[in-house]
């Protein structure tokens, strides 16, 4: 049973993640970010040649194949252009962009498309699945585009459209140029008064907060090094009842003192003396006189 139940959710795992791999492949999550109609002064391409450009954005967090999708500014020809398959830089990843030129010159290359747009009039674009049906993105631009000047998201994938005054292709469409925090300390505090105090009061903070806790931390040690005095002191008047007086410790050193100086009978304690031990001779403890002599003498 257990087998049968590990097995099961080894099939769900591997279920999801085929469906989160299926869904970060997906064609669904381009969009339309950015179209430059009329360009004169603006970006050139990768031949030197201005002409208008589209921009499109990957709104999903997982890489994409664009290759086989096609472009369109006819709503009667979704597969007008038809952006070819094979090119690796078709492959778009997580959040970024890719531009295509419409230049009328497909030739040219996989992201020069085979149209142009009408810088007098309103344009339509549309973006379409490999299908040729699938219609994944579209937009109408307003007519009377003025010249390098952009009609974008006002966020990358999302927001509104409006005319950008700063044109970015292959980039994000909003970017930031300056930090608010220090444009605003600059428009409220010119002279930097206030930046000085609210330095001063997060370092005096800071070291009120270190002392508070070093004080803290030395009063608990104290407290814990007094209980543990008490408790020492309490486990030795168990073991000995009444707690010896400084009589008794006097006497006990007075008493080994006279010890050790009654003991004390050699001073060269490490000194070895060698005596040489005289023998007397005695004929009465010979051993010659003890013995037989040998017969025939």
């Amino acid at each position: 049973m257990n087998g049968k139940r590990k097995g099961a959710e080894i099939a769900l795992l591997l279920m999801f993640i085929f469906v989160f791999a299926a869904q970060g492949q997906r064609t669904t999550g381009m969009r339309f970010n950015e179209v430059l109609v009329v360009n004169e002064n603006n970006f050139v391409d990768d031949y030197g040649v201005r002409n208008g450009w589209i921009e499109l954005f990957n709104t999903s967090w997982g890489t994409v194949n664009i290759g086989g999708c096609f472009l369109t500014n006819d709503r009667n020809n979704p597969r007008k252009y038809m952006i070819p398959k094979g090119d690796v830089q078709t492959r778009i990843s997580p959040r970024q962009h890719v531009l295509f030129w419409a230049d009328d010159m497909a030739v040219r290359g996989t992201f020069h498309v085979n149209f142009k747009l009408n810088p007098s009039g309103e344009n339509y674009l549309a973006f379409y699945d490999s299908d040729g049906r699938t219609l994944i993105d579209e937009i109408a631009i307003p007519a009377g585009q003025r010249s390098d000047i952009s009609y974008g998201l006002t966020v990358d994938g999302e927001g509104r459209w409006e005319n950008l005054a700063k044109v970015t292709p292959s980039s994000n469409n909003k970017i930031l140029d300056t930090n608010e925090k220090i444009e605003s300390f600059r428009q409220n505090d010119a002279w930097g008064i206030g930046m000085t105090i609210t330095a001063m009061a997060v370092v005096f903070i800071g070291l009120i907060l270190l002392y508070a806790a070093f004080k803290y931390i030395g009063q608990t040690a104290i407290k814990a090094s007094r209980r543990r005095s008490a408790k020492a002191r309490e486990s030795g008047e168990a073991k000995h009842g009444e707690p010896e007086t400084g009589e008794v410790f006097a006497a006990i050193a007075a008493a080994l003192y006279e010890v050790t100086e009654e003991d004390v009978h050699d001073l060269e304690h490490t000194v070895l003396t060698i005596r040489k031990v005289a023998r007397h001779y005695s004929p009465w403890n010979s051993k010659i006189y003890g013995m037989r002599e040998p017969v025939g003498k």
